[in-house]
C-alpha cells in the first residue's frame, strides 16, 4: 500500500470492540511518531501509552465534548511537548500525532485524535491542566491532543480522490 493509499484509508475511528492491540502494531505505531520530524530536530515530544480503563475514562471527562469515546478505546497515547525545550512545541507534536494516526490506519488499528490544548471541561477548566493532572505531568509539559486506539467497531470505507475538493488548491504566477 502507497503513502496516499494509506491517506485515503485513514478515517476518524471512534467506536472500538474490546480486542487488544498486538504489541507489535502499537509499536509500529510509537515507531512513526519518534520518526516525525520537529523544529530545529529538538525532539521535545514524549509519548505516554495509557493503557489502564479508569485512566481512559477520566480523560474522556476532559472535555467538554468530543472525547467521550475515550472510554472504549483499547488505549490511547498522550503526545506531551516541552516547552521549555522549543517554541514549535504544538507544531512538532501536531506532526507526531498526524503520524502515527497515518500508521494507524496503515495497520488496521481504528484511531482519532483528541484536541487537548485550548479545549475547556464543562465546568469551564482547562482540558489541558486537567489532562495533566491525570496524568500526573508537569507543567511545563503540554499536550495538543491525545490519539484514541482500538480494533474498529464496524468498517469506514475509504475516502476517493473524488472526494477531495481541488477547488482549495491556487497556483500563484
Amino acid at each position: 500500500m502507497d503513502l496516499l493509499d494509506i491517506m485515503l484509508k485513514r478515517r476518524s475511528v471512534r467506536k472500538y470492540t474490546d480486542e487488544e492491540i498486538p504489541k507489535e502494531k502499537l509499536n509500529r505505531i510509537l515507531q512513526a511518531g519518534l520518526l516525525a520530524p520537529t523544529s530545529r530536530n529538538l525532539k521535545p515530544c514524549n509519548f505516554l501509552v495509557i493503557e489502564n480503563k479508569e485512566t481512559l475514562k477520566e480523560i474522556s471527562k476532559s472535555k467538554a465534548f468530543g472525547a467521550s469515546f475515550v472510554k472504549d478505546a483499547n488505549k490511547a497515547i498522550a503526545v506531551i511537548a516541552n516547552g521549555e525545550i522549543s517554541d514549535t512545541w504544538i507544531e512538532d507534536s501536531s506532526i507526531a500525532l498526524a503520524f502515527m494516526h497515518l500508521m494507524a490506519a496503515e495497520q488496521d488499528i481504528g484511531s482519532c485524535w483528541i484536541q487537548i490544548h485550548l479545549r475547556k471541561s464543562k465546568l469551564g477548566k482547562s482540558s489541558e491542566d486537567l489532562v495533566r493532572d491525570i496524568l500526573g505531568i508537569d507543567d511545563y509539559f503540554r499536550i495538543v491532543g491525545i490519539l484514541a486506539l482500538g480494533i474498529e467497531d464496524g468498517h469506514m470505507e475509504a475516502y476517493s480522490l473524488d472526494d477531495i475538493d481541488k477547488e482549495k488548491v491556487h497556483y500563484l504566477r
